[in-house]
């Protein structure tokens, strides 16, 4: 949950999804529609998908243990180099480090070097008598972690009252390196074409080739075209959405119909007990002003 989306976000999904999923072999269980229903509203659902199957497959081919090693860990679904050390630290006290932005930036500005020009793994390894001289590795592995987020901050870093400012190359320098995390904004201008019917209802389709929302059902969405839209379908409203680094610019059209594409199914506005995408959401939420 913690990938990509911050602490205070994911405090009440945490708490909501361990209480109905005490331990591994309950998740490996469960099927994926109440899985993210339990997700929704937090975003990049492949991590719920990814998580169900990694469950699946610790509990099937790792007799519910988490594996040991690296190589194995990463055959996880969803799991790479950052969350694997991570859980390898966290989980089974292993000399490792969850190579974060937050850590990064604390290995960056003790040695105020431009992160990009730093190779982290030569880095640790070169290192590892230093920084592993410790029984305590799951502590070390969060402690840096949390050092980087609350001490060595992207602004306003505490080095006044920090513990490393006698030996930390970027305290001493008067060219201070600067860090940037800021993402790169995208734009984007899309049309969502909504068939409704008289029983409020709208039909939606899996078929949408829609990058960060593929395989949901949804209307018809398409990137907007300067050509003019069929006059059969009635513009509603123009609305804003934000998705991780996109921006987007929407027009919502519709139009009452009692027949639909083959690949479309009813869906009622006021369902809520299924899981629906917040983007979809927003699009019922338009929508049900029409009635």
């Amino acid at each position: 949950m913690l990938q990509q989306t911050q602490v205070k976000t994911v405090i009440p999904y945490f708490y909501n999804f361990t209480k109905k999923y005490k331990n591994l072999k309950s998740l490996s269980q469960c099927n994926e529609k109440d899985i993210l229903k339990l997700w929704e509203g937090l975003g990049y659902y492949r991590r719920a998908r990814n998580l169900l199957a990694s469950a699946k497959k610790i509990v099937k081919d790792h007799k519910s243990e988490l594996p040991r090693t690296l190589e194995k860990i990463k055959e996880l679904p969803g799991v790479g180099d950052y969350t694997g050390n991570a859980l390898l630290g966290l989980v089974h006290n292993k000399p490792t480090i969850a190579l974060d932005g937050n850590v990064k930036r604390v290995f960056s500005r003790n040695l105020n070097k431009d992160a990009n020009k730093i190779d982290f793994v030569k880095l640790i390894k070169y290192n590892e008598k230093y920084l592993f001289n410790t029984d305590r590795n799951d502590d070390f592995v969060e402690a840096l972690m949390e050092f980087g987020a609350l001490v060595c901050r992207p602004k306003d870093p505490k080095c006044l009252t920090c513990c490393l400012n006698k030996t930390c190359k970027y305290f001493k320098s008067s060219n201070k390196i600067k860090s940037s995390n800021k993402k790169m904004i995208k734009n984007k201008n899309y049309d969502i074409f909504c068939y409704i019917n008289k029983n409020k209802q709208i039909a939606l389709t899996k078929k949408n080739q829609v990058s960060f929302l593929k395989n949901f059902s949804l209307p018809t969405v398409k990137e907007s075209r300067t050509i003019p839209v069929n006059k059969n379908w009635k513009f509603l409203k123009n609305y804003k959405n934000s998705i991780s680094n996109l921006k987007l610019n929407i027009n919502l059209y519709y139009k009452f119909s009692k027949k639909i594409p083959i690949d479309y199914k009813w869906h009622s506005l006021a369902n809520n007990k299924e899981f629906i995408p917040t983007f979809t959401k927003k699009i019922f939420s338009q929508v049900s002003t029409l009635f």
